[in-house]
């Protein structure tokens, strides 16, 4: 093969693991916005330097900006060898890609080939892969095997994700990949959400990685958490897969979401904007008396308010509505939320696993 080798996004994706370093050489502002698995950014043009060359080439003409461009192309190349390549050895295999022209990344494989680095350049760019995501996105779910753990809200799902995981189930953790809890109490105070398109490529990744011999746990999540949309053909693939019923006592679901939103216990005034989205379904009366027992620390009482005046009736119209086989979900009781009692739960769950083929 001649390098610097330019190859097709279905071959380069399907090899994508092989890659000793995948660089995204658009600039940072792109990169942030979304970018293939595993890849650092090394911006042969900064969100600063884009921008001048764009407005010369739209105010004088294309051969300026071309000239502009080429010269801080060329100075930053050089920068990122030397900050970051030259350790690297001759049989050193890197994927270098950009926004769809090839022009940037073009560069960059050039240079890395004289070196004589095996480089391969992505065809199509981060547009072609983004085109190829989610075409899969579309294909991959119908591939796989879910279990759906289902239960009111703060009876343990994601905890019980989490132990599954770690005791070597495969899991699709959404809400931790959206970075948001699900509910409109939901957002995680010191992580905001990805875009959407980050979102599309962290699942995708997350999927390519699952052995279809295997279940795949997964919690009975909405269309959307929080402001992201989970893709159509993923949705429609748990809702029609087998269900687990978690069942925990409302006191001890008081006690958990208490243990795992701290931030809203203790800021009373972050409370009372998020509940205030709730005034349309509930009025604002019901507000002003949630709002009562906030600041007047009487915790307990609100969580246990919310469970059972909106969590639970909202939860249970969309579950049996949505989720085909919830009426014939295996049944897990949990007498706790301590650690002994999710490993409890955890072994009876991959203990009754049920083969794909069932």
């Amino acid at each position: 093969m001649k390098f610097p080798a330019l190859l097709p996004a279905d071959e380069v994706l399907a090899q994508l693991d092989d890659f000793d370093s995948i660089i995204d050489v658009r600039s940072p502002s792109e990169f942030a916005l979304d970018h293939l698995p595993g890849a650092i950014n090394c911006p042969v043009l900064s969100d600063d330097e884009r921008a001048l060359v764009g407005t010369i080439d739209k105010q004088v003409n294309p051969f300026e900006a071309r000239k502009v461009g080429a010269a801080l192309v060329a100075k930053n190349i050089g920068a990122h060898l030397e900050r970051h390549f030259q350790s690297m050895p001759r049989d050193w295999k890197p994927l270098v890609y950009c926004w769809r022209g090839g022009n940037r990344s073009g560069s960059m494989a050039h240079i890395f080939a004289r070196v004589g680095w095996p480089v391969i350049q992505l065809d199509g760019g981060y547009k072609e892969y983004r085109r190829r995501v989610l075409a899969q996105l579309a294909e991959q779910p119908q591939q796989l095997h879910f279990r759906v753990i289902c239960g009111t809200t703060g009876s343990g799902k994601s905890r019980l994700l989490h132990y599954l995981e770690n005791a070597g189930a495969q899991v699709l953790d959404l809400e931790g990949l959206a970075a948001h809890r699900g509910s409109v109490l939901g957002g995680l105070p010191t992580e905001p959400q990805p875009s959407q398109k980050m979102f599309d490529s962290r699942l995708w990744q997350a999927l390519r990685g699952y052995s279809p011999q295997r279940v795949i746990y997964v919690e009975s999540e909405s269309k959307k958490i929080g402001d992201l949309r989970v893709p159509d053909m993923l949705m429609q693939c748990m809702r029609a897969s087998p269900c687990v019923r978690v069942e925990l006592s409302v006191a001890n679901r008081v006690r958990l979401l208490m243990e795992d939103y701290p931030h809203l216990v203790d800021d009373t005034a972050l409370l009372g904007s998020q509940l205030a989205h709730l005034a349309p379904l509930h009025g604002h009366e019901r507000i002003r008396t949630w709002m009562a027992l906030a600041d007047a620390r009487k915790t307990e009482s609100l969580v246990e308010a919310l469970l059972l005046e909106h969590y639970d009736p909202a939860y249970l119209r969309s579950i049996e509505r949505n989720f085909t086989r919830y009426r014939e979900a295996q049944m897990l009781t949990m007498d706790g939320i301590d650690g002994a009692d999710f490993t409890t739960a955890t072994k009876a769950l991959m203990d009754s696993e049920l083969a794909p083929s069932s």
